[in-house]
């Protein structure tokens, strides 16, 4: 399993950069103001970059939500009980959930994923069974994963990736569903970013005050005892984090290595992106941070990452939501480069026509 998950880290080039002054140039050939378009430019010229094109296409769209439990519940971090993760997968798959809503009115399909979930489906028509694990450890007290199943996650999440690539796909997001993930995402941000605990630990699904300082406790006591490798991202995965996470790590990692550009939701999708960067940097070409959550460690891996966001909606579902609202930014940004009349085309002067007498 290492070596596939070496042989996508090593397969990940940057994108075109021939395409990025191509791009840039068309920009500036369009009927506007250089810039006025703001951050979309910038978008549609990364988009082209990637794609090697100053058409890409981005007509078929995935959003990967991907489940699993968290053993660390147990130390009482979350508002919610851990059956509300497998509930809730039966609600994307009847179609009830924001993702769902969301999703539909923007073409996008979502593929509900199992990759840790303590619950047996049965076969459920619609889920993607990858189950890793039933539920992590409590790594509070010990490592979440063996090292073997984190990188059997990263695989898995790689798989996915190059599915998508033969499925056609052109633009994908990552989400998650997963009781007491938040926990997770703040001790691998904890990790990556080197932030003191209480600066990147939130309240999650909406814990008192109370609920709140057993999570930062938890946590604190599973750095001391996992002692986490900041500098080996899965070291730092088998130890606090979830499979879930793992999965949506590989599917970055896939994603660039197929030149795929890649959507990451919120708060534990960023962790997740920000693994898969701190494994090969070069991955930051491909990622797009959909929003800003209002978990309290989502900036700190904003600025691990480098990235902006595309957004700032106060959310912090989850499940994907940013990312589907995020990919109508892109497609509006790629359609702007893709369709608007040049100056030229268009007969319209521009700030450098000549000014008749």
């Amino acid at each position: 399993m290492l070596n596939r998950i070496q042989s996508t880290r090593d397969a990940i080039a940057g994108a075109d950069p021939h395409f990025l002054v191509a791009a840039a140039d068309r920009q500036a050939s369009l009927t506007k103001p250089p810039g006025s378009l703001g951050r979309l430019e910038a978008v549609s010229i990364r988009i082209a970059a990637i794609a090697g094109s100053l058409a890409p296409a981005l007509t078929k769209k995935r959003i990967f939500v991907v489940a699993g439990d968290h053993g660390i519940t147990a130390e009482g971090v979350s508002a919610y009980p851990s059956a509300v993760t497998h509930q809730m997968v039966l609600n994307f798959l009847a179609g009830g959930a924001a993702i769902n809503v969301l999703a539909r009115h923007g073409n996008i399909e979502v593929q509900v994923v199992d990759a840790g979930v303590d619950h047996d489906f049965n076969n459920i028509p619609g889920l993607t069974n990858r189950k890793i694990v039933r539920g992590t450890r409590n790594f509070a007290i010990g490592p979440a994963m063996t090292r073997e199943q984190a990188e059997q996650s990263i695989v898995t999440g790689i798989e996915l990736a190059t599915a998508s690539k033969f499925d056609g796909v052109h633009l994908i997001g990552i989400g998650e569903m997963g009781i007491g993930n938040t926990t997770s995402a703040s001790a691998i941000t904890m990790a990556l970013t080197r932030r003191p605990v209480r600066d990147v630990t939130g309240t999650g699904t909406g814990i008192d005050a109370e609920a709140l300082e057993r999570k930062v406790a938890a946590i604190e006591r599973g750095m001391a005892i996992n002692k986490p490798i900041h500098t080996e991202p899965i070291d730092v995965l088998s130890k606090v984090g979830g499979a879930e996470i793992g999965v949506m790590m590989g599917i970055v990692l896939g994603c660039a290595a197929h030149k795929i550009p890649l959507v990451a939701d919120g708060f534990i999708s960023t962790a997740a992106a920000a693994l898969a960067v701190a494994m090969q940097p070069i991955v930051r070409d491909y990622v797009f941070i959909a929003h800003r959550s209002k978990e309290a460690g989502h900036q700190a891996l904003i600025d691990y990452i480098g990235m902006q966001p595309l957004l700032d909606l106060d959310m912090r579902l989850g499940e994907g939501t940013g990312a589907a609202l995020a990919m109508h930014v892109i497609d509006g940004a790629v359609k702007i480069l893709c369709e608007m009349a040049t100056f030229e085309s268009a007969g319209v002067s521009d700030k450098n026509s000549p000014v008749e007498a």
